[in-house]
């Protein structure tokens, strides 16, 4: 019949048209940024937008961290920043990759055990410094999944290596470890927001501020061996004493426990 396609042919693109573009959920963001798009005067780079991301973080808190105002401080239009990163989502990743940067480690360090505790606190000190990093990754989260992480991640596989431990043995290790540190990290980063949240400056005002509610619960006599903690510790406002006597209980356990 006149003026009938023959079949498919409507489904045929034009020679020299432009292949489909790859769907953007199917490409992770480290691919994209591994190969961007020419742009010879770009005044915009991943770089410059997790710089600033961190910024805003650093000084208002995560929340804070929103497309527009990354548009604002960084002087570009509201949609710029969209050529690099497909919402805030992309944004967080590229801040956890680029505070993570800052997790080194002697060039010396090489026994697991030392890479291990090592790895613990530095990544304390740039939690502690970064504290919004708590509250939005964890080592189990997809956050976790940057270059930079993984990097520090293959670090202390690497140290690992070659011990007698299987794979399985092996990611269990660094994930219990990894698993102290975010937790006592957290715990830590949760005090210093109370204590903002509230007014108090100092571990003697939280103390004061909590007395009625802790006198009243020693005067009960339910809880003697905390009743002698208050009485008798000498270290109650040293977090750092804590957390590396906590650490090497861990590394402790690991090392008697799988004979490394």
């Amino acid at each position: 019949m006149a003026g009938k396609k023959p079949a498919g042919a409507g489904d045929r693109k034009p020679s020299g048209s432009a292949p489909d573009a790859p769907d953007p959920a199917a490409v992770s963001l480290w691919e994209r940024l591994d190969r961007p798009a020419p742009a010879p005067r770009a005044t915009l780079t991943p770089q410059k937008i997790a710089a600033a991301a961190v910024r805003i973080a650093d000084a208002e808190g995560i929340d804070a961290v929103t497309m527009r105002r990354l548009a604002t401080e960084l002087g570009v239009a509201p949609m710029a920043a969209y050529r690099y990163v497909s919402g805030k989502g992309d944004v967080l990743d590229l801040m956890t990759d680029a505070v993570y940067a800052d997790l080194t480690l002697p060039d010396d360090t090489e026994n697991w055990r030392d890479v291990m505790r090592a790895n613990a606190l530095r990544t304390r000190e740039i939690v502690l410094r970064h504290p919004w990093l708590s509250q939005i990754s964890s080592p189990q989260s997809l956050r976790a999944l940057t270059p930079n992480r993984m990097a520090a991640a293959e670090r202390a596989l690497s140290a690992l290596d070659g011990l007698g431990l299987d794979v399985d043995a092996m990611m269990a290790v660094l994930g219990t470890v990894n698993s102290y540190v975010h937790g006592a990290v957290s715990a830590e980063c949760a005090h210093h927001f109370l204590m903002r949240e509230q007014g108090w400056t100092s571990p003697d005002e939280v103390r004061v501020a909590l007395a009625p509610q802790m006198r009243y619960l020693m005067s009960t006599g339910r809880y003697p061996t905390y009743h002698r903690y208050l009485h008798e510790a000498t270290r109650k406002d040293d977090p750092q004493w804590r957390f590396e006597t906590g650490l090497d209980s861990v590394l402790d356990g690991i090392a008697a426990r799988l004979g490394i």
